[in-house]
């Protein structure tokens, strides 16, 4: 299963955002004492279209997509290198296949921030910084093997060129996200697990005093930064969100009445990392089971078939697929869209969108 960390500064409020994703209350205490082994939680991802299928069909069981959240000490300066618990931390953060980067913006006078002031750019930067750090160290010590070869082969060449154009993007203090590399490339460095070409997603960490963005110290800077970088920003209020788990739905609406909260907090933050995991989601309906299966955006009818079984893979013979809008508009049955005519028949190479209903058709 594919997972998101969740990364950031000492005392930026990680743990509490992990709190509000799980609903863990206060189970899942701050990280303290050279603690370094993540919190690792599996949680369903919200999706109104799963909810109104199982509602339709009232099936014996419902089985929504998940997706996996890992909650990683705070990383300070110098971790790049190795200091610290960089390197027991950096090892976690290649395992994720995406960062979600917690940056603090509220202030409180108990909690004294590491680096004695609140700044929510420059926080953003050090980790950033830390990233790129440690990306250029592998990049530098494989490009010394590769130097040190005396007939280096066509592919060991084509490695250094890629490499040196990473190495100058980094150098440039820019992550290797915004390289923009192909498929191929992406697949050549996957061994090297560069942490600066992980999805990011940014969470703003507000308190209540803070209406939006706009009453967080360097607001305008902030803003800056966030549109030069094009990752998406949460803005989240992680202590509130946290308290509000154990509240009622008419408890919480009175708690946080006058501010900015239209969506829960939690429902924000997975659906960002599903999509930032570059995950997609279809689903299978009948008496028995309602399930959300999960693929990566570009899979196709096979891999569909494989996700549910690998003997529907194997004996695969055409998915009978309809999108959601269409089902739920035409009767919710695949009878009513094949009367209608919007049940379409699709071969293996089919490139499966999210929110299709599909049947399997197989033989083995």
């Amino acid at each position: 299963m594919l997972h998101c960390g969740i990364v950031g500064l000492p005392l930026s409020g990680k743990s509490t955002i992990f709190n509000v994703i799980t609903r863990a209350g206060a189970e899942v205490k701050p990280y303290a004492g050279g603690k370094t082994d993540p919190n690792r939680a599996v949680v369903d991802v919200p999706d109104d279209r799963f909810d109104r299928l199982a509602a339709v069909h009232k099936p014996k069981k419902t089985t929504p997509a998940q997706v996996e959240f890992v909650d990683l000490a705070g990383l300070s300066r110098g971790a790049g290198k190795g200091a610290g618990l960089g390197n027991a931390f950096l090892s976690f953060v290649s395992d994720a296949d995406a960062l979600m980067h917690v940056i603090r913006c509220f202030g409180n006078a108990g909690v004294e921030h590491p680096e004695g002031s609140v700044d929510p750019v420059r926080d953003w930067e050090i980790l950033d910084m830390e990233l790129i750090f440690r990306d250029l160290s592998v990049i530098e010590n494989r490009l010394g093997k590769l130097s040190g070869k005396k007939k280096p082969l066509p592919e060991e060449e084509t490695e250094r060129t890629l490499l040196e154009r990473c190495r100058e993007c980094l150098l440039d203090e820019r992550p290797l996200r915004v390289l923009g590399l192909g498929a191929d490339e992406l697949r050549s460095l996957r061994g090297f697990t560069f942490l600066t070409a992980k999805p990011q997603i940014i969470v703003l960490n507000l308190d209540e005093s803070q209406k939006s963005i706009d009453d967080v110290k360097g607001s305008d800077a902030l803003r800056k930064k966030i549109a030069a970088g094009g990752e998406v920003a949460i803005e989240l209020y992680g202590r509130l969100e946290m308290d509000l788990t154990e509240l009622s739905p008419e408890e919480a609406v009175e708690f946080t009445e006058g501010l900015p909260i239209d969506r829960p907090g939690r429902e924000r933050l997975i659906s960002s990392a599903y999509r930032a995991l570059g995950l997609i989601s279809f689903f299978t309906c009948g008496p028995d089971e309602v399930r959300a299966w999960t693929l990566r955006d570009g899979d196709n009818a096979v891999d569909a078939a494989g996700a549910i079984h690998s003997d529907l893979a194997r004996g695969f013979i055409r998915a009978q697929v309809v999108s959601y809008d269409d089902y739920t508009t035409h009767g919710d049955s695949y009878a009513g869209c094949r009367d209608d005519g919007v049940l379409r028949v699709e071969g293996r190479d089919y490139k499966v969108r999210d929110g299709d209903i599909i049947e399997i058709r197989f033989n083995v």
